[in-house]
């Protein structure tokens, strides 16, 4: 047996699972344990179970043009109680110093008075929203989800690597990818303790329908996707479906007199809460792209009127501007008067001449990001660039210097991932994702593990072809209080017995 692990070899960078090559990370006794119990051909048959079953549920991710079932690795990462708590507070931290950040951006701008944030920052944004601007959301919450992509660096310090508090997606591949290992390894969770996932769709509801208008007594929320051709349209279904609300496209909508209304078979139903998956440019043709046809004519303006609510805000874009992330950390100091609990990654502004002539003379030796990139597009990572990429890197930057940050190149944290039959190191980040209902940040036990599937990748987003991983918080050892006030002992699920060997794939169903 411990076929699995014969080819293993710890990286040049942190390996979460083991300290070297033959010492094992107290947290993943049990996992190496189990997998040690496996030859390499009962995990790769486990492996092309999960992609069958995925597919078979429409778990799906649109990769070049082409629907494909979401990659899901068998190795779980694993965070213990005790470092969660950590990334936890600085998730929670990140959120409320945000929060503050865009209310006082869209209206009185306390912080570019007290020139802690430059105002050029963000009316040279290209996510500024001049149509947010005095609009007060009835809870007085903008950020109702956000997801804040976490890295963990050569030493093994957490940093933030980014900030996403727009359309944040992936949430859905969090609860799928739980499913699909409980069935999978049942007992390890029982023997580990993990924390759930399955309460998430609960709160997001109760999170929406706290932000309503005053004058909602019953909310009615809807989910606006952009509909089935996006990307992540298997996610905006599976919330929608596990929330108990509608789903619908800009097609189903209309307002009327600043409301907003949905058309069903009994006629126009009043809306008050629209938690949408479109950007902002598409979102309203009156305000955004006119020749937008997934958006719905007069939402902003129902919004500004006070009779209907979008989460997440519009204008939260200026936030995940990635040359604002530079002045996080006395973003947090200002509004919160607090050190920063997870560090960002060192990064360069290149508005600087001085800096920026720096910057260009070493791209070799820097990762240059766009400021408004998403999906990994955009990204090169110098060291790994050859000279072509970078000779017409060079003039863009230098035209553009608003347009670019430089960073350090972070060799992300490895985690041994199922490569054909063998266990392989592949670089890894965390999206945590935190709900905000006005009275409480509540941060997703675990979140999304991505993983860059490619050999010495450091890019981990699905667009760019990454996969992921089940990630589990073990349980504190103190039993916790629940919303009702009594105490949580029971574990997230029972397990059914095995019957003769060990299966190949446990059908146990319960979580």
């Amino acid at each position: 047996m411990d076929q699995v692990f014969s080819d293993y070899r710890v990286a040049d960078a942190w390996d979460e699972m083991f300290h070297d090559d033959v010492t094992t990370r107290p947290i993943y006794t049990r996992v190496v344990e189990t997998l040690r119990s496996f030859d390499p051909a009962d995990l790769q048959f486990k492996a092309e179970q999960l992609a069958r079953t995925f597919s078979e549920r429409g778990v799906t991710f649109a990769y070049g043009g082409e629907e494909r079932p979401f990659p899901l690795d068998l190795i779980p990462r694993i965070i213990d109680a005790v470092e969660w708590k950590t990334l936890e507070a600085g998730v929670r931290q990140r959120v409320r110093a945000i929060e503050a950040f865009l209310t006082d951006t869209y209206s009185e701008g306390v912080i570019f008075s007290e020139r802690i944030v430059p105002r050029r920052l963000i009316t040279s944004s290209t996510e500024f929203s001049r149509a947010a601007y005095g609009l007060a959301p009835p809870n007085g919450v903008r950020i109702q989800v956000a997801g804040i992509d976490l890295v963990r660096d050569e030493q093994g310090a957490l940093r933030v690597l980014e900030d996403n508090v727009r359309i944040p997606s992936g949430v859905s591949y969090v609860m799928e990818n739980r499913r699909a290992m409980t069935r999978t390894f049942p007992r390890l969770f029982a023997e580990d303790r993990v924390l759930p996932v399955d309460e998430y769709p609960r709160r997001l509801l109760r999170a929406l329908r706290a932000a309503a208008p005053a004058s909602a007594n019953d909310p009615v929320v809807v989910v606006l996707t952009p509909g089935v051709h996006n990307a992540a349209y298997f996610e905006h279904a599976l919330l929608a479906r596990r929330m108990g609300v509608e789903l619908v496209e800009g097609r189903d909508l209309v307002c009327k007199a600043n409301q907003l209304f949905m058309r069903t078979t009994e006629g126009e139903q009043r809306v008050d809460v629209v938690y949408r998956r479109v950007d902002d440019q598409f979102l309203d043709p009156l305000h955004g792209r006119p020749s937008s046809l997934i958006g719905v004519a007069g939402l902003i303006n129902a919004a500004r009127a006070g009779s209907v609510t979008i989460a997440n805000a519009i204008g939260n874009g200026v936030a995940d501007d990635k040359l604002l992330y530079t002045y996080m950390p006395d973003i947090i100091r200002f509004y919160l008067g607090e050190e920063p609990v997870i560090d960002n990654v060192e990064t360069y502004r290149l508005d600087d001449p001085e800096v920026l002539h720096d910057v260009v003379r070493r791209l070799d030796q820097l990762v240059i990001k766009p400021v408004d990139g998403a999906g990994g597009k955009g990204i090169v990572i110098g060291p790994h660039a050859d000279e072509a990429t970078l000779e017409a890197l060079r003039p863009q930057v230098e035209a553009n210097p608003r347009g670019f940050i430089a960073q350090r190149p972070v060799m992300l944290s490895t985690h041994p991932t199922l490569i054909g039959s063998k266990l392989a190191p592949r670089h890894i980040d965390l999206r945590p994702f935190a709900i905000n209902d006005g009275s409480d940040i509540w941060v997703l036990p675990g979140g999304l593990t991505r993983v860059a599937l490619p050999e010495g990748a450091l890019v981990v987003n699905s667009s760019q072809g990454g996969g992921s991983k089940d990630t589990w918080v073990l349980m504190d050892d103190e039993p916790a209080a629940n919303d009702e006030g009594s105490i949580e002992t029971q574990r997230p699920f029972e397990i059914a017995p095995r019957q003769g060997g060990p299966d190949i794939l446990d059908r146990t169903d319960q979580q």
